[in-house]
């Protein structure tokens, strides 16, 4: 008797906890009065009570207003359209319909068709976002098509879309402007079905379903009868063989594709895609650009202040830009520390002295023109502009590449003496961009600085620590939260970790891994597969100003050495690899590299929505600017 009781006790409980599991999966909407347009959606359960979508009424962003309401849509035609939308429940999922019909006699045309989708992403603070905010990850891959909108910690319940009738081929974005949130605010999103010809009489239809998840999307897509689409790389060598799955429910179709030109390549089957990438060789292809940087964008010319350094250029003027004094971003300084440092690195592996001999003329140039005596780093030669702890740890990074590349002491003492004026000036509170832990340790003790390296070692903990302290509470920095504020953190974390066995930097570290998570997915494309949501770059670092979703991103690199690091702590510590963080670094550095083309040029952002705030925006920019910290980050994935 006891025993039954035991067992009755047992299936109660896990009938009320699939009960409650049901429950908190639910849909919840409210439909404004026109019956077309949505004015929220929650999930039932939600312990945050989050809000998905952006406030229309002009009370969260004034710029949002109810011209941007869900479900709200705007097209071209050269007729007239009827658009009508339905909308039920099935289950725990809300399903709608968007359907254009042509009632005339004549044909109708119909173009640049937008349904707003304002999803809440935005970022006014990292404590509100933890919660309260979600990482819109699109994919607007056909009849596969789908938004993955992850809560920014990372923890469930989050929110899926997912075509089933129609198809997605296009995003754009909206009210994303300098005066409308900057680097904080997205923008309004819109999903595009494709440009249509509607006969009289008849009607195209769109339907997706909306649903909840805890992080297993892709089951969820395929217990509704979706299709997504995978391959173990995305870019690929000329001559190699792709694997592209195709999978539905239970049933994988794999299609075989030989690899036999540069380029984008696109596998397709029922509608749905997958965007591959050719080039002709990888390490060639980090040679062409070496060389390029060397003879293209060094400045020499002893009358210039600059005379030595490593300038952007632009591919349409075919010329160095040296008229950046109303932009800081164009500077001699700065991010353009990546061409150094690559070139550092570059020639540690491959003996180059032309390639040699200019990193030498641009060190002379970052210590006697970038810094003061006593190591303060300016962002431009003519000390000028925002004094930006960032430029600190770049300089250093350089010096000690300089130091393991000559041999020499003396760059080891200026990386040192770098990291120190650091924080002199910053603190150690600081969230910097690539802090050279594992690079700086490894100099100094190879240049026989063993006091300067445990030094140093003692000062990277402080900072570390604080990180500790901090927890999931990251401070505002140039953008009020953002991918490259977490992604450094886990990466010093794990260095830290692999120099001292330490076991709170591994903890940390893992507690940290959700939220960098959280801002990237696996869509199909060499352009977006683990690449981190990233939509300023392109206006603050491109000739073309533009606003918008950056894809792919060099930043992305520093969520690959967060991964490739975590990897390796873990492996230590626990002796097993999460392989699959390692696999992610390598597909994301190794997509990065569409960045750069076979003569050695290269774009700083490729903005991927179709139009933003209703201009023609998906391209290339012209200028060569930060994107080699993509190599950078490749070369600490493909270790010597």
């Amino acid at each position: 008797m006891q025993h039954n009781m035991k067992n009755i006790v047992l299936i109660a409980f896990i009938i009320i906890m699939s009960a409650l599991k049901s429950s908190a999966q639910r849909i919840i909407y409210q439909e404004n009065e026109d019956g077309m347009t949505l004015s929220s959606i929650t999930i039932k359960g939600d312990k945050n009570k989050m809000e998905w979508l952006l406030k229309a009424d002009g009370s969260q962003y004034p710029w949002v207003t109810n011209l941007y309401e869900w479900g709200r849509t705007y097209y071209d035609a050269d007729g007239y359209v009827k658009v009508s939308v339905e909308r039920h429940m099935d289950g725990d999922d809300l399903v709608e319909t968007y359907i254009f019909e042509n009632p005339t006699a004549k044909d109708v045309s119909l173009k640049n068709v937008g349904i707003y989708t304002p999803l809440n992403d935005n970022y006014p603070d990292a404590a509100t976002c933890m919660t309260q905010r979600c990482n819109a990850h699109i994919w607007a891959g056909g009849t596969a098509a789908y938004i993955n909108a992850v809560r920014m910690n990372g923890q469930g319940p989050h929110l899926g879309l997912m075509v089933t009738e129609g198809e997605i081929t296009d995003y754009e974005v909206w009210e994303h402007a300098y005066s409308k949130g900057m680097s904080n605010f997205r923008g309004v999103l819109a999903l595009c079905p494709p440009d249509t010809v509607l006969e009289s009489g008849k009607e195209y239809r769109l339907t997706w379903r909306i649903f909840s998840h805890n992080g297993d999307f892709d089951q969820q897509v395929y217990d509704r009868g979706g299709m997504l689409v995978n391959s173990l790389k995305f870019v690929y060598e000329v001559g190699e063989t792709a694997q592209v799955g195709f999978k539905k429910g239970k049933e994988t179709k794999i299609i075989n594709k030989l690899i036999d030109r540069e380029g984008e390549i696109k596998v397709e089957y029922e509608g749905a895609y997958a965007l591959l990438y050719g080039i002709n060789n990888e390490k060639q292809l980090l040679q062409k650009r070496a060389n390029f940087i060397v003879d293209h964008q060094q400045l020499n010319n002893p009358d210039d202040v600059r005379d030595g350094a490593f300038m952007i250029y632009d591919n349409e003027g075919d010329s160095i830009v040296t008229d950046d004094k109303k932009r800081s971003d164009l500077s001699e300084g700065r991010e353009r520390l990546a061409m150094g440092i690559f070139l550092a690195e570059y020639c540690r592996r491959n003996h180059d002295m032309k390639i040699q001999d200019a990193l030498v003329k641009y060190a002379k140039f970052v210590r006697t023109k970038l810094q003061d005596a006593d190591y303060k780093t300016f962002s431009n030669a003519r000390d000028e502009g925002r004094h930006r702890g960032y430029n600190y740890a770049w300089v250093a990074d350089f010096y000690f590449r300089m130091s393991l590349l000559t041999g020499e002491k003396q760059y080891a003492l200026d990386g040192y003496n770098t990291i120190n004026a650091l924080l002199r000036n910053f603190g150690y509170s600081f969230y910097c961009i690539d802090y050279p832990v594992t690079i700086g340790l490894e100099a100094l003790k190879k240049a026989g600085l063993n006091d300067e390296r445990e030094h140093l070692l003692l000062q990277y903990s402080r900072i570390a620590d604080n990180f500790i302290k901090n927890d999931l509470s990251f401070p505002k920095f140039e953008v009020n939260y953002e991918q490259s504020i977490v992604a450094p953190a886990v990466q010093m974390l794990c260095e830290m970790y692999l120099a001292t066995k330490e076991g709170k930097y591994l903890h940390c570290a893992e507690i940290m891994m959700p939220a960098l998570n959280a801002f990237s997915w696996h869509q199909p494309s060499y352009r977006q597969h683990e690449m981190a949501i990233r939509h300023w770059d392109g206006y603050w670092f491109g000739k073309n100003r533009q606003w918008g979703d950056t894809y792919p991103h060099s930043w992305d690199g520093i969520t690959a050495a967060a991964f490739h690091y975590f990897a390796q702590a873990v492996k230590k510590a626990r002796s097993k690899e999460p392989s699959k963080y390692q696999q992610r670094a390598n597909r994301i550095v190794r997509n990065c590299l569409s960045l750069f083309s076979e003569d050695g040029r290269a774009t700083c952002a490729y903005v991927l929505p179709r139009r933003v705030n209703g201009k023609a925006s998906r391209g290339a920019d012209p200028y060569a600017n930060d994107q080699d910290w993509a190599l950078v980050y490749y070369y600490t994935i493909f270790e010597r």
